[in-house]
């Protein structure tokens, strides 16, 4: 597998190649790489693993967080039918897990739990977005998750705002469909045949736009709803498509039911939750991709940065930081500095970890994403700057060795001459002198 993947990479990253077939079509076979690529890496597998474990732990809470608000608005029994939807693939036994799930959920008493049953009950819902946001922003390659203010308030209002957001959405669908209105449209061919196909239709739909909202809202960036609703489109396809093709495997596992008995829906289930969830990791790596077009080459990891180019790029981003903040214009997010100094998002995402752990940077803006100045510009000095750029994250390793002393002195000597050679000279000092050159 290997050495094909290799053959087609160098098929098709040739020039030769590009210019012998149509541009659409190799670009389409780029997309189709990197995904196939991607998958068989094996952290998206791993990943999806990951939340097959979560979601066995969480399904009851989070079905139960629903539940409640749902009971609130009176309209609780719309539940069941939605998780139904999505177990139909386990074929007839589909009913019974769901009336057991549901069951347990009805089962359950929030005001016997008590402040620290609540409190894990409200983790257990939490971690499985948690794990989602995680996932995610592996894929768009954020280091740095919300922060935690954020990321709770935004996963409070999911399990609240959710349920209540699928039921608006099923019931309006389901009024319209019903009303008379629609049965004497429906009695006009050929009015008729388009509105039974649209309700063929309508589970692509409603996946597609709950598959969309997911990648556009839980990365740590700013995701243009075009390569949303590009991954939600190709994924949605992709679960309805899995769902039939699973519910055939199934119903034709006879083997498994003999040889397994009463655990063959466990192991269906564990089956069909991972391949939900590699669908779903599939789809946002594809959004990813639709956004950042750049990042469709060989391979997938960029190599490693060598200190000169870290420190050149640290330089660089404190210069279009500080240059904006002078010019009083908002903040640049990384995605921006990336596409600006035409850099990996990974290396970007490295430097300004460095630089806001030294508190040079501060995220800003609605979001946090934005990045300005951490401190006063003509506080920092370009020595002082350049020194704790070099330090990075840690301290020198090593120091217990004899000769760490003869190369720490080595390495002050070299500090001491830039310090030299700039003086007390200040960022800002050294930005106004570099803007008014010709």
């Amino acid at each position: 597998m290997g050495d094909l993947l290799q053959r087609i990479r160098e098929h098709l990253w040739d020039s030769a190649a590009i210019t012998r077939y149509p541009q659409r079509l190799i670009a389409v076979a780029r997309y189709l790489f990197v995904l196939l690529r991607d998958l068989l890496e094996g952290q998206l597998s791993m990943r999806a693993m990951s939340l097959v474990y979560t979601t066995l732990l969480s399904i009851v809470p989070l079905l139960a967080l629903s539940f409640s608000v749902l009971k609130a608005l009176g309209a609780h029994n719309s539940l069941e039918p939605v998780l139904l939807e999505f177990l139909r693939p386990l074929g007839p036994q589909a009913e019974t897990l769901t009336a057991n799930i549901i069951g347990f959920v009805e089962n359950i008493r929030v005001g016997l739990l008590g402040s620290v049953g609540v409190a894990l009950l409200m983790w257990a819902a939490i971690s499985l977005i948690q794990k989602v946001e995680a996932a995610f922003n592996y894929i768009w390659r954020i280091e740095r998750p919300r922060p935690l203010s954020q990321r709770l308030g935004e996963y409070f209002a999911v399990l609240t705002v959710g349920p209540v957001a699928i039921f608006l959405a099923l019931g309006a669908t389901a009024s319209v469909l019903n009303s008379e209105i629609m049965s004497r449209i429906a009695a006009v061919e050929p009015l008729g045949l388009l509105i039974y196909m649209g309700t063929r239709l309508l589970p692509y739909v409603l996946i597609v736009g709950a598959f969309t909202f997911l990648y556009g809202f839980m990365p740590n960036t700013r995701v243009r709803w075009s390569a949303a609703a590009a991954g939600g489109l190709v994924a949605g396809l992709l679960w309805q498509s899995g769902s039939a093709a699973f519910a055939s495997f199934v119903s034709s596992a006879t083997n498994y039911n003999a040889i397994y008995s009463g655990f063959a829906i466990l192991i269906f289930l564990l089956i069909w939750l991972h391949v939900g969830w590699l669908i779903l990791l599939i789809g946002c790596q594809l959004a990813f991709y639709v956004q950042h077009p750049e990042h469709l080459k060989p391979q997938r990891t960029p190599a490693l940065l060598s200190p000169r180019e870290t420190e050149f790029l640290a330089l660089t981003i404190m210069s279009l930081v500080g240059t904006r903040f002078i010019r009083g214009e908002s903040g640049l997010t990384q995605e921006q500095l990336s596409l600006k100094l035409d850099a990996e998002p990974e290396h970007v995402a490295r430097v300004v970890d460095v630089l806001v752990y030294h508190g040079l940077l501060a995220e800003a803006g609605h979001d946090r994403t934005q990045l300005i100045p951490g401190i006063d510009l003509d506080s920092i000095e370009l020595s002082r700057l350049w020194r704790l750029v070099r330090a990075g994250l840690g301290g020198r390793p090593g120091l217990r060795l004899p000769a760490a002393s003869q190369v720490s002195e080595l390495l002050d000597q070299s500090e001491l001459a830039f310090e030299a050679q700039t003086g007390s000279m200040s960022l800002r000092r050294w930005l106004t002198q570099a803007n008014s050159k010709p």
